[in-house]
């Protein structure tokens, strides 16, 4: 397959491919020889942005959290490839590190950097953002993780636009290191959760989006149908839009787009919010090698004006 060109985040030195990995399967519902056959299908398609957290997968009973980092950390240390790829994780939520407190995110960042046996992570973000910390201890933290060469660049995501507005206005300020990527809840039933506010500022202040949940959990594959039932830990939630007109809307227009260019309705879905404003790489996850063509195929589907439009209308 041809690969598209890979997209600069935002104001940082990263460029990125048009997919990030989602890595919260790895350690759940994917084991180590899935999750490294996914990760080496991945990379020979062309990518190199990987996604996850400190957190992942604590919420499954006999995990502690940090199993995604350390699956991904041994496939780095088998195949030999760190500097090919841009690995992205996140503070705040491992149950042993909860929180922005400055010792937290400097702990919790020593903590991910030995699971994933790197000496540097390439994009950081605060995972969810606790409003109790103020920003200034927060950035300035993060600052250090920078200037300490731990962290190349920041972002945060779950973040409010006043919140973000002030941690960059103070990043600003005090010349510290500056959020250059932004990770929000956004796909074609979700769209209220990034545009607005959040989006504008974004586009004003020069970050890029790398939406999350960017299929729904699973609903925008098209897998989920009137009449069909499927098991899942995501399942439920994913049907509840069957329920919806905006759902049953989405779901024909991404049918017949599908269609017209004989690819996954995965593929589209990934394709609209690929080419929003702002957006520089949706995240989706793959727990087989199998599922992995629909998602990769956004690097090349590029959608008419009157497709993107016709999505954008479906999902209003």
């Amino acid at each position: 397959m041809t690969v598209s060109p890979l997209r600069k985040l935002g104001s940082s030195d990263l460029e990125v491919f048009p997919l990030s990995l989602g890595g919260n399967v790895f350690g759940w519902t994917a084991d180590e020889s899935q999750s490294f056959a996914v990760l080496d299908a991945y990379a020979a398609a062309g990518g190199n942005f990987v996604d996850t957290a400190d957190s992942y997968s604590a919420w499954v009973d006999g995990n502690s959290g940090g199993e995604s980092e350390t699956v991904i950390g041994k496939w780095l240390a088998a195949r030999g490839n760190r500097d090919d790829v841009v690995i992205a994780t996140k503070v705040s939520q491992h149950p042993d590190f909860p929180g922005l407190t400055a010792t937290n995110i400097k702990a919790a960042a020593d903590a991910s950097l030995q699971r994933l046996g790197t000496d540097h992570i390439d994009l950081y973000y605060t995972h969810f953002d606790k409003t109790e910390v103020p920003v200034e201890e927060i950035i300035g933290a993060l600052d250090e993780l920078v200037k300490a060469g731990k962290v190349r660049a920041i972002g945060a995501s779950n973040i409010s636009a006043a919140r973000l507005a002030e941690s960059l206005a103070f990043s600003d300020r005090e010349g510290l290191a500056r959020y250059v990527a932004l990770q929000p809840h956004y796909n074609l039933v979700s769209r209220d959760t990034y545009e607005g506010e959040l989006e504008a500022l974004a586009a004003r202040e020069g970050l890029a989006a790398v939406p999350y949940s960017a299929l729904a959990s699973g609903f925008l594959t098209g897998k989920y149908r009137p009449g069909t039932t499927v098991d899942g830990p995501r399942a439920a939630g994913a049907g509840a839009h069957l329920d919806t007109e905006r759902g049953q809307k989405v779901l024909a227009a991404l049918d017949d787009i599908a269609e017209a260019h004989r690819v996954p309705v995965a593929t589209v879905a990934l394709a609209w919010l690929a080419s929003r404003p702002t957006v520089a790489a949706p995240i989706a996850s793959a727990r087989t090698v199998e599922q992995l063509p629909a998602l990769l195929g956004v690097a090349e589907l590029v959608l008419t004006e009157e497709e993107a439009a016709r999505l954008t209308e479906a999902s209003a």
